[in-house]
């Protein structure tokens, strides 16, 4: 958990590099300015937060402040911008509700819009689907493939998740002890001996019956457990 945060948050400048350089479209992103930054890229932190009682249309209207200026506070692109990623996330009955009466996927899709009305090609996720249930995460998973197949926008997320990472993601990038033990399409990437030596669980990796992409079903080293566990459900 902590090498993926501190990758992601490299990436992003929010973390100064021991060594090593960033390039953004050719350009060191230790030299742009913080609002040029902000400009081409976004950041969703894993638990953001924001102020009691802001409403969803408030906190989406914040992404837009890479875009003010001293002469030009606010402008009719920015209040076009906000209603498109409210739209864009299906928050319109919600807009003018606080965000702490909404529900967690209902949430993170505020959050995301705030991302989206930033206006960048270029959208950084931490754990995107972190403490919600199961419909809630294909909700948000499904959002962001839109985002990234329908506009065009480039999509960087971790995941815990195996067989999601492997459904929604053209290229997996599998970290462990804090480099890179393999990257390629899921394909490629996700075999047994990998969920074997990353995450030390034997698994069978078949194809998923829908999609097509790699499951992997973990093995369980004590049957008694699994019995236990039946009994329960």
């Amino acid at each position: 958990d902590v090498y993926k945060r501190q990758l992601l948050r490299g990436l992003a400048r929010l973390l100064k590099l021991k060594g090593g350089t960033v390039y953004l479209e050719g350009s060191a992103i230790a030299h742009l300015p913080t609002k040029e930054l902000a400009k081409r890229l976004g950041i969703l932190p894993q638990t953001p937060s924001a102020p009691e009682g802001l409403t969803v249309r408030e906190l989406v209207a914040q992404g837009r402040y890479p875009h003010q200026n001293w002469l030009q506070q606010w402008s009719k692109d920015d209040e076009l911008q906000v209603e498109a990623a409210i739209a864009t996330t299906h928050l319109q009955d919600f807009a003018n509700r606080p965000l702490d009466t909404l529900s967690g996927g209902q949430r993170q899709r505020a959050w995301i819009a705030m991302a989206l009305a930033q206006d960048t090609d270029i959208l950084l996720l931490d754990e995107p689907t972190t403490y919600l249930d199961l419909a809630h995460q294909i909700e948000v998973l499904d959002l962001l493939h839109n985002l990234n197949t329908q506009q065009g926008k480039t999509i960087v997320m971790v995941l815990h998740d195996l067989n999601q990472a492997c459904r929604y993601a053209d290229q997996v990038i599998t970290l462990r002890s804090g480099g890179v033990y393999a990257q390629g399409q899921p394909q490629q990437v996700m075999t047994e001996t990998l969920v074997r030596d990353v995450f030390g669980l034997d698994s069978r990796i078949i194809r998923d019956p829908v999609v097509g992409t790699p499951l992997c079903i973990p093995i369980f080293r004590d049957r008694s457990m699994r019995t236990a566990i039946s009994s329960i459900a």
